[in-house]
């Protein structure tokens, strides 16, 4: 009661004392990037047409497509080219391909806006497109490809700011013992830039929505206890998945719904802080345990008469009656210690 209490007022919502209690457990922790990480504000960066297009052309034709999208990368560009007072046009035959991009006709072009593995599939041929995404993505931002008729028309780098005191939350759970791994459907040279700048050096790269459960399963397959730390609709499965879900207080309703624990707000410091309070409640609750065995295993004895036959001493009834007073009050007073717990610093 007071664990869950204080993690209330700590801005950490425990839904049930059985994940309070598995929290203490854990071995190893994901981390979504976008929205727990990072801001999940991208803005556009740069925009790198090919010969032939302009960069109001891949903008003008990139917001249409993603017209209308729940990405933040959708809307990062759709925004960019507000920014710029570009018409933003309806698209025809809209087509979303998961964890790759969108298929759609913008007037009488036919537009392919994704990532790599979606150009892949579709047979465009990039060129230097592509060297100039892996030289964007080492500097730490998402590139997303523009095709126009099946011909690589350009490149928009996206970027996602990080949140405050993420770089220290990840040092403090490392610090607690913890695994810490990055989990995103982002290029693996943009990952890896934004791994290291976090330092995290296990992380997962283009994995799908669909794929973050299967992640966790394998984490947990090698006999880990696994928590996983997301705010999207498609981080659900993973969390539900997970030994212990903590979910953005910031997300989707979704995501919470999914989550066993939920931070009330978007700092991140709370993940470390529901994790060190876990830990002090268990040991708190093991202390309390010590301290009633040794009360029960004095007591019992003498109550029962065991020193009767060579001293002479029986426990008066209302001795028996304080000293089980005692107990309670003992176990009672040391439980209230944790309303003085606060997160470890970061």
């Amino acid at each position: 009661m007071v664990g869950t209490g204080k993690g209330a007022e700590l801005g950490v919502l425990f839904k049930n004392a059985e994940s309070l209690e598995t929290a203490h457990k854990l071995q190893t922790i994901i981390l979504d990037k976008t929205g727990t990480l990072t801001q999940g504000k991208p803005t556009v960066t740069d925009v790198i047409p090919q010969p032939g297009f302009s960069e109001t052309d891949i903008l003008r034709l990139a917001a249409a497509a993603e017209r209308g999208s729940e990405h933040p990368l959708g809307e990062a560009i759709v925004a960019a080219a507000q920014a710029r007072g570009l018409p933003v046009e309806e698209s025809q035959d809209f087509q979303a391909m998961p964890g790759h991009g969108i298929r759609t006709t913008v007037g009488t072009q036919t537009v392919l806006v994704g990532n790599a593995p979606c150009m892949q599939a579709a047979q465009v041929a990039l060129g230097r497109l592509q060297d100039t995404a892996e030289a964007l993505a080492s500097a730490g931002k998402t590139p997303v490809y523009v095709a126009v008729h099946g011909r690589g028309a350009g490149l928009i780098a996206v970027a996602d700011t990080l949140k405050p005191y993420a770089q220290e939350t990840v040092k403090v759970l490392r610090d607690l013992g913890l695994e810490v791994l990055m989990i995103t459907g982002d290029h693996q040279r943009t990952a890896a830039a934004i791994g290291h700048s976090l330092g995290i050096d296990r992380v997962l790269a283009e994995v799908l929505p669909e794929e973050k459960a299967r992640q966790v399963q394998k984490l947990q397959a090698e006999g880990k206890r696994v928590a996983m730390v997301g705010d999207g609709i498609n981080d659900a499965p993973a969390l539900a998945q997970a030994d212990v879900g903590i979910a953005i207080g910031t997300g989707t309703d979704v995501a919470m719904e999914a989550a066993d624990i939920t931070l009330m707000s978007g700092d991140v410091r709370g993940i470390a802080t529901a994790i060190a309070l876990s830990r002090r409640t268990m040991r708190t609750i093991k202390q309390n345990l010590f301290w009633a065995f040794v009360y029960n295993i004095v007591g019992l004895p003498i109550a029962a008469g065991v020193l009767y036959p060579t001293f002479g001493i029986l426990l008066n009834p209302m001795l028996a009656a304080v000293a089980m007073a005692l107990s309670s009050v003992s176990v009672v007073t040391n439980s209230l210690r944790l309303r003085h717990a606060h997160g470890p610093r970061a």
